[in-house]
């Protein structure tokens, strides 16, 4: 790489699964980057993988690295807003974990602080380069479904025991599905449709002995469109997980971005193959335009999480645009406190 191509020197703050199968492999693989240190807080476990990495027990060991220039913030969600804080103040540029914050007021101090340290802050919200919502987004984008009448997008699971990580199963703001999967819905309707006038949510928790939401069924209302948002831990059997429909036709697709079985089984994002759909997963578009019906396969583009790491070095090394706009990630954390409080009052929320 040329000198005005130098990688960014990057650390981790956690090793945990986020860090392990979504951010290291990319880090490491891509020449944009030096994966040079993670926070390993209990087990040492990086060394398998990556036996030149430093492993630091703290975040703030690894901050007072004058090395480090970029820091991924993937601790757990209640943890987020202080260690972004520290890492700006240290000077490194941030990318941090969804949820972004907690509340609307940590998520603008955040950016306020970044834009004081002129450091830059980027949401990794890498599920907008899944192949599935790429094939959705062509289809919307492209306008081969006409004025677009309704939109429902899911992210189920079937989950019923409790999760291993107790902090995931505390009653407190920052869990529950609405902050783990909900900012990823979110950001792909906020990704195609911008923002909505107003909101009005459901959330539910359903498995024995829970005490945070584990169904949510979230709509947003864009005047005469409507899209519903919805969430699962009990949903055995799966249905579509993008159902879009407009005045000439319907585009159905199943969930099938492959990229996080890859990772997770080891494959290296640098293989030719990277982010192929099967055939069989592409979605199915039906059009009828001018009395002619069409109905037929549309093929699902590649994954590509490494476009939102390829996005990030060119915002901090070029100062090009950021992959994940700030005014995007602040309007999804809004969006999460509207879907709170319309399920507590059962009212709909207007978005000021």
């Amino acid at each position: 790489m040329a000198e005005n191509k130098r990688p960014i020197v990057t650390g981790l703050c956690a090793f945990g699964m986020s860090g392990r199968m979504f951010q290291a492999p990319f880090l490491h693989a891509m020449d944009e980057f030096s994966l040079h240190s993670v926070v390993e807080r209990h087990a040492k476990r990086v060394a398998n993988t990556y036996p030149a990495i430093r492993s630091h027990d703290s975040v703030e060991a690894m901050l007072a690295d004058p090395a480090i220039e970029l820091v991924v913030v993937n601790t757990p969600n209640v943890d987020h807003f202080e260690h972004v804080r520290l890492a700006l103040l240290a000077g490194k540029h941030v990318v941090v974990e969804k949820p972004f914050a907690v509340t609307s007021a940590q998520a603008v101090e955040m950016v306020e602080l970044a834009a004081r340290q002129d450091r830059k802050l980027v949401a990794f919200q890498n599920r907008r380069w899944d192949s599935d919502f790429l094939a959705v987004r062509q289809v919307v984008e492209k306008g081969l479904l006409g004025q677009l009448i309704e939109a429902e997008f899911h992210y189920d699971r079937y989950e019923k025991n409790l999760s291993a990580k107790a902090h995931k199963e505390v009653d407190q703001l920052g869990t529950g599905v609405i902050y783990d999967l909900g900012p990823h819905l979110i950001d792909q309707a906020i990704c195609l449709f911008g923002k909505p006038e107003r909101v009005f949510a459901v959330l539910r928790t359903h498995r024995p002995g829970s005490v945070v939401n584990d169904y949510f069924d979230l709509t947003l209302l864009y005047g005469a469109f409507t899209v519903r948002l919805k969430s699962s831990l009990l949903a055995l059997e799966p249905v579509p997980g993008f159902v879009v429909h407009g005045a000439e036709g319907s585009f159905l697709k199943s969930r099938a971005d492959v990229q996080a079985d890859m990772l997770d089984r080891g494959i290296s994002p640098n293989v030719a193959d990277w982010g192929q759909e099967p055939v069989a997963e592409h979605g199915v578009l039906h059009t009828c335009v001018d009395g002619r019906d069409e109905r037929r396969r549309f093929p699902s583009p590649a994954g590509s999480y490494q476009t939102f790491f390829a996005g990030v070095y060119r915002h901090v090394r070029e100062g090009a645009p950021s992959p994940v706009a700030l005014a995007d990630t602040l309007l999804n954390v809004r969006i999460i406190e509207a879907a709170l409080e319309s399920s507590r009052t059962q009212s709909v929320v207007a978005l000021s």
